[in-house]
């Protein structure tokens, strides 16, 4: 069992030469969507997603990518993997939030990479 503890939400960096790819995990930890963010042939940050089916963490990995991208102006890649057992919608939405916060510490401390 993976109780509700959003505490334990961590995200990890792996720099990859001047790219950097983020791992954003919490609960039982796992690979349930993969998004990388870069500057496009017009010029303009894109993001590619990849997700395992029957996971949602999509719906915030991509934003979370684009977002890392712009403010650090490199290609990054945010693969994320979140599960907690029988959580309500309300603590998704917790853990929204939580993670967008984590990823705005995250990026303030490290916009200098």
């Amino acid at each position: 069992m993976h109780e509700y503890n959003p505490e334990d939400i961590v995200i990890s960096a792996v720099p990859i030469g001047r790219d950097v790819m983020l791992i954003v995990t919490g609960g039982a930890a796992h690979i349930g969507a993969v998004s990388t963010a870069y500057v496009g042939p017009s010029g303009e940050f894109e993001v590619q997603t990849s997700e395992v089916p029957g996971h949602k963490e999509h719906t915030i990995s991509e934003e979370l990518a684009l977002k890392a991208a712009r403010i650090l102006d490199r290609t990054v890649t945010v693969a994320m993997g979140i599960h907690y057992d029988d959580i309500s919608k309300e603590e998704i939405i917790d853990i929204i939030a939580i993670v967008h916060g984590k990823m705005d510490d995250f990026l303030r401390m490290k916009s200098k990479l």
